[in-house]
């Protein structure tokens, strides 16, 4: 499994393959413009403070990950000055959860 390729995307995933090196786009584009920072709450859920001006974009990207990989679970809330968006997948699918977290991890970085 690596992070540089959609090699990591689970079998489960219903979006047809040609478009998934541009959905892993999008979710880069999010963690390089607006995560703020990540924390690993628990072996199956992310949290992500994102900057709250991201708010559409990333509704706009759960929205539609949620309907190819059902097993995401997102949950998006407004804090005080943040906006907080918890993943989380089933036991099956921590492998999913953890390259995502090295990918938004790098998205930080960069």
């Amino acid at each position: 499994m690596t992070t540089d390729s959609p090699t990591w995307v689970h079998e489960s995933c219903t979006l047809p393959s040609g478009q998934q090196p541009l959905r892993l786009t999008e979710f880069d584009d999010l963690f390089a413009t607006a995560l703020l920072t990540q924390q690993r709450m628990s072996r199956t859920e992310l949290r992500w403070r994102l900057d709250p001006t991201a708010e559409a974009t990333a509704r706009d990207l759960v929205s539609r990950e949620s309907r190819c990989c059902s097993f995401f679970s997102f949950t998006l809330a407004v804090d005080t000055d943040t906006l907080r968006l918890d993943v989380q997948v089933p036991d099956a699918h921590v492998d999913v959860l953890d390259a995502l977290a090295l990918r938004a991890a790098a998205g930080m970085t960069a």
